[in-house]
């Protein structure tokens, strides 16, 4: 092979340099910083708790929360917190929830479900943005005084034409 063949073989691309100290999505680590808590709770797939409205619909998501995972010979114990009131109404939805959850994990996962009553900590949706409504601050801003004020102080501050500034 000549000189001039080698010479006009493509060169592999270079990879990127490494982004060090770039700003990342703000949801891209706390997974990594929750696993210890979810771990302690018996969840090694932490997607259960985090999809938990998906998988049981947003009525039972409601009534309880998943709060500990038991693996055990049979298949999982999953104990959920749920109001005293809505145990009852949960016991009779045992099999349907059960089989829920086995879709999503895989057949035969979750063997039975436990029943913590207590007190479910409120879900409130964000709160909107606080911004000025638009239409109340035009209301409140009398535009032609505004105009007539940003045109004085124009006028103080630009040169009369002709003259330059020094």
């Amino acid at each position: 092979m000549s000189q001039s063949a080698k010479r006009r073989t493509p060169q592999e691309p270079s990879k990127p340099a490494a982004r060090h100290g770039w700003a990342r999505a703000a949801g891209e680590g706390v997974l990594g910083e929750a696993a210890p808590g979810f771990a302690r709770a018996g969840f090694t797939d932490p997607t259960l708790v985090l999809r938990w409205s998906e998988i049981v619909g947003p009525e039972v998501a409601r009534l309880a929360w998943p709060v500990k995972w038991q693996d055990g010979p049979e298949g999982a114990v999953l104990t959920l917190k749920c109001d005293a009131s809505a145990a009852v109404l949960l016991q009779h939805q045992t099999r349907g929830l059960i089989e829920r959850l086995n879709a999503y994990l895989g057949a035969g996962r979750i063997a039975r479900l436990r029943l913590l009553p207590g007190r479910l900590s409120e879900v409130t949706e964000p709160s909107r943005h606080p911004a000025p409504d638009f239409n109340s601050a035009a209301e409140r801003l009398d535009l032609p005084d505004a105009l007539a004020r940003l045109g004085q102080l124009r006028a103080r501050l630009r040169p009369p034409k002709g003259e330059r500034p020094d």
